[in-house]
């Protein structure tokens, strides 16, 4: 009976845990109160070590290329399914154990119920706190959360009392008193164990209706709220562009009068916000406030500074770059890299102001989302153009982004550029980055990568008596720049591609390679060369510790 009784349980702290889930996601989209299982993952992923994350990570991304998955558009999807499956299965095993110990309990099924949500209430609102990505006040979120992680427990309780009916096991009378066992015992003893298990059935299937009710209804309208939420803020997007990819620019790209255009099925030179890969260490992004935000820069310096939003944008001249910005999490051929247009100030002019010590060496900074990493100071002083960043596209970074305040070191990967920056401090020791500390590059410096993004067979045309197919793609080299890119099809000899002029010299560069049409299955290779003539690395590398290298490649069917 007690491996009966623990599966029931199991099924019982399921459905309930699963209504919870709906109550506090409709509760998040409706009024920004805490949503636990989001909070738990990232206190998981946090505190896990860091070659298990980096594990989680690359398990997810794998995952996702063998199912022909885009990884930029769907990583985080995965991550919010990953957290909600982990909460419901804490809730499940929760449930489960208090079945399978119920009975030693001195309490009643309503008081025990109570501990049970405590027990688990606890823990999950002194994680919420830590965490703190609810932008209500503690108090109401740590109120909220226990009255329904108590509705919990007492709801499991109440399954306990309604589910715990003891069959009683089936009557085995020994040989010899075999003949003194009353049949109508037997008959009352089936009975009563069959109607156990019909109840037990009745009442399970009319929990299932209540709780799958709850938990439709708490989705399905968190889901359509947080949808509506989603294109309001890409209609706002869409409608403020400073530059279209389609049509004519309301801004004219530097490299607008460039004969070469890309071979069909190319991704697109400039990368619309809405579109702009999302890489963060939280399930959700984290929600900073604009006009009450300060940027507190301290440590080693002689004039610390507490500046506003509208102080950095009004007291320092800005500066704008097309930067490309790429993942180190992604494999050869990722869509974790996207180009747009990025607007904000020297991190030299604003240094200058702050009056740095003779002993600093290092600008230490701090996240909202609790991520953290450190710059040298002699690569600032080395480049103007590592800028403290406030608008994309000429407006505003998007909260999903960095809002309201990132950092850009050219020829870095994104995860040495930390976004929703809260705090700078100048020091004299390094401390490790974030990422730093859980096993991966120390410089994180960019990898010179080309791809072949397609092989255009239905734009096949005719030049000078011959049929050739557009093939295309891209090459990023950092800042270092690409001066070749060479293209080899089915193992045959290199031959050179034409290149598109990039938008900067910190872009990625469109390239294009007609190939004299052949009929059959063929594979496209592309390697590139760097401004100064550095070929790219050939040999393949795991994305991890230092970014992935190797030789891309496409197969297509002609």
């Amino acid at each position: 009976m007690n491996k009966l009784r623990i599966w029931i349980g199991a099924v019982a702290g399921g459905l309930l845990t699963a209504a919870l889930t709906g109550v506090m996601y409709l509760a998040n989209k409706l009024v920004d109160l805490p949503f636990i299982p989001y909070e738990l993952f990232d206190w998981i992923t946090r505190v896990m070590p860091g070659a298990l994350v980096t594990f989680g990570i690359d398990l997810m991304i794998d995952t996702m290329r063998m199912a022909n998955v885009s990884v930029a558009d769907s990583a985080k999807t995965a991550e919010q399914i990953a957290a909600n499956i982990q909460f419901v299965a804490l809730g499940t095993v929760a449930a489960a154990v208090y079945f399978a110990v119920r009975r030693t309990w001195s309490f009643s099924g309503r008081g025990s119920g109570l501990v049970l949500g405590a027990l688990l209430g606890l823990p999950m609102i002194a994680i919420s706190v830590a965490i703190g990505q609810s932008p209500v006040a503690p108090t109401i979120g740590i109120v909220w959360l226990m009255v329904l992680f108590l509705a919990w427990g007492l709801s499991v309780g109440y399954g306990y009392d309604r589910l715990d009916h003891e069959d009683g096991p089936e009557p085995a009378p020994a040989d010899a008193e075999a003949h003194e066992v009353d049949a109508e015992t037997r008959a009352a003893g089936a009975e009563r164990r069959e109607a156990a298990r019909m109840h037990r059935r009745q009442f399970l299937v009319r929990l299932g209706a209540a709780t799958a009710t709850v938990t439709v209804v708490g989705a399905g309208v968190g889901q359509v709220l947080a949808r509506s939420e989603e294109r309001r803020r890409a209609g706002e997007a869409a409608m403020t562009m400073a530059h279209e990819t389609e049509g004519s620019p309301r801004v004219p790209f530097p490299n607008a009068d460039d004969p070469l255009m890309p071979a069909p099925g190319t991704r697109p030179e400039y990368t619309p916000v809405k579109d702009h890969y999302k890489v963060f260490i939280r399930v959700s992004p984290t929600v900073i406030d604009g006009p009450s935000y300060t940027l507190p820069i301290t440590g080693l310096v002689g004039n610390p500074l507490m500046l506003s939003l509208d102080e950095i944008r009004e007291r320092y001249e800005p500066q704008s770059h097309y930067v490309t910005l790429s993942c180190i999490s992604g494999r050869l051929g990722t869509d974790l890299i996207s180009t747009t247009y990025w607007t904000g100030v020297s991190m030299q002019k604003i240094l200058d102001d702050a009056r740095l010590d003779g002993n600093a060496k290092y600008l230490y900074i701090t996240s909202g989302d609790g991520f953290y990493e450190t710059v040298p100071l002699d690569e600032i002083a080395a480049d103007e153009r590592i800028m403290l960043a406030y608008d994309w596209d000429g407006h505003p970074i998007p909260v999903d982004h960095g809002f309201p305040l990132r950092i850009w070191r050219p020829d870095r990967y994104g995860m040495k550029q930390p976004k929703w920056i809260t705090g700078m401090e100048i020091t004299e020791e390094y401390r490790p980055g974030y990422w730093v500390e859980r096993g991966w590059d120390k410089r994180a410096e960019v990898r010179t990568v080309s791809v072949v993004d397609t092989v255009a067979v239905d734009a096949v045309y005719e030049s000078g008596g011959r049929r050739l197919v557009p093939v295309g793609g891209i090459a990023f080299a950092g800042a270092k720049g690409i001066s070749k890119v060479e293209v080899s099809v089915d193992g045959g000899p290199w031959q050179e591609a034409r290149l598109r002029s990039p938008l900067s010299d910190t872009t990625w560069v469109l390239w294009r390679y007609d190939w004299p049409f052949e009929s059959g299955h063929h594979v496209f290779r592309v390697r590139a060369a760097e401004r100064d003539g550095t070929p790219q690395i050939e040999e393949f590398r795991e994305n991890r510790p230092s970014g992935a290298t190797g030789i891309h490649s496409l197969k297509a069917s002609i």
